[in-house]
C-alpha cells in the first residue's frame, strides 16, 4: 500500500471516529456567561495595568541613566 494512501484512510478514519470539542454543544449568544466576561475584561485590565506600570519604571530607569533627571 502505498505511503499517500495510509495517511489518506488514517484521516478519513480519525475524522469519523473523533468529533471536535468546540462544536459539541452551541453558544448560548442570549444569556452570555457574565462571570467568564468579567474574568477576560478583568484579566485585560490587569495585564495593562502591569503593562503601563512597567513602562514607566523603564522610562524612569532610562532617564536616570542618560541623565535626564
Amino acid at each position: 500500500m502505498p505511503l499517500n494512501q495510509l495517511f489518506l484512510r488514517t484521516a478519513t478514519v480519525s475524522r469519523a471516529v473523533t468529533r471536535s470539542a468546540f462544536t459539541a454543544s452551541k453558544r448560548d449568544t442570549v444569556n452570555p456567561n457574565w462571570f467568564r466576561v468579567g474574568l477576560a475584561f478583568g484579566t485585560s485590565a490587569v495585564l495593562w495595568g502591569l503593562l503601563i506600570r512597567q513602562h514607566s519604571v523603564d522610562v524612569a530607569e532610562y532617564k536616570a541613566t542618560q541623565g535626564a533627571e
